[in-house]
């Protein structure tokens, strides 16, 4: 590149600066134009698909354009993000991920998308508490008496999981790594049958997520020890974080984010950001996603590209350590 540039270069390459300006203001102000499509890789009725359906309800006034939700379900959210990471990069396809697509790279491999090469984070979009909860017939009402349990010889505490590879049974995996315990777990097809079977006292912990939890835990089926997230759940405000419990450290518990597809223009990107935390802000919103389990939490999309970063290193260690496979 040349060191020197004569004024009339310095001129024209100012007037090109300028220029650009208003058409990245223009490329934000003139979206949307059309309704907006949210592709969600789950069945409907799940929390990340309600999380979706909040966020889109609200955008859809704020934007005064239709939003649509089209669920793209099929092999662990491989399916829907392989479809959002296909669409045309102008905002008009979103993908609303999930902790799946932190842990799919290391769990199957050979991805026919990279979430991070073919993805725009835009938002983390909410947060669904895992709970630890126990029979009532385990000899421990705290975590520390748990984890003191776990770790006697000869102990044969198991855990009830919603399927191999799931977020529950890496919960579970990640726990015996920080605590040095030996759980077993023992996966189920879904989170109801194996919340059937602690019920009845056939496993004897959880690390549940709070639909499943709450109504047992409320009647007193089962007693909780801790919450495995960084703060308190609005949902249980009494019940101990696993730090606050004495297992610092322990963090583990599902979460949406929203996406565009790769080279979606920054100024649409920026709006959509500010659009969606607004959106998140609404206290109807928020109660929405709370009666399905879920904690608001939008923020920037830096943040949620360092999380995301964050979360594939951190997965990708417990599940090769934990040998966890897919199945």
């Amino acid at each position: 590149m040349p060191i020197h540039m004569t004024r009339r270069s310095l001129v024209a390459g100012g007037l090109l600066a300028a220029a650009a300006q208003p058409f990245a203001a223009l490329a934000s102000d003139a979206w949307p134009t059309k309704p907006v499509r949210f592709i969600v890789p789950f069945p409907p009725g799940g929390p990340v698909d309600t999380t979706a359906r909040a966020a889109s309800v609200k955008l859809s006034e704020i934007w005064k354009t239709p939003t649509v939700i089209d669920n793209r379900a099929g092999a662990g959210g491989v399916v829907g993000a392989q479809a959002a990471a296909r669409e045309a990069p102008d905002g008009y396809t979103l993908f609303m991920g999930a902790i799946h697509h932190s842990v799919n790279p290391t769990l199957m491999g050979n991805l026919p998308y990279d979430i991070e090469r073919d993805f725009a984070p835009i938002s983390f979009a909410a947060m669904f508490p895992v709970f630890i909860v126990a029979h009532q017939s385990v000899p421990a009402n705290t975590l520390k008496e748990l984890i003191a349990l776990a770790r006697k010889p000869g102990s044969n505490l198991s855990y009830g999981s919603s399927g191999n590879g799931g977020g529950t049974h890496l919960a579970g995996e990640l726990f015996n790594m920080e605590a040095g315990t030996k759980l077993q777990h023992v996966p189920y097809k879904g989170s109801a049958p194996a919340m059937n079977d602690l019920l009845g006292g056939q496993v004897q912990l959880m690390f549940s997520d709070a639909p499943t939890a709450l109504p047992h835990i409320k009647s007193g089926r089962i007693k909780v020890l801790a919450v495995a997230s960084r703060q308190r759940s609005a949902m249980l405000p009494d019940v101990p974080t696993a730090a606050e419990a004495g297992l610092p450290g322990y963090e583990a518990y599902s979460w949406a984010a929203l996406f565009a597809p790769a080279k979606t223009p920054q100024a649409v990107l920026d709006k959509i950001n500010a659009d969606f935390n607004t959106a998140f802000r609404d206290p109807a919103v928020r109660q929405r996603l709370l009666d399905a389990g879920a904690e608001a939490a939008p923020g920037t999309q830096q943040e949620m590209r360092q999380f995301l970063r964050s979360e594939l290193a951190k997965w990708a260690k417990v599940i090769k350590t934990a040998g966890i496979t897919a199945g």
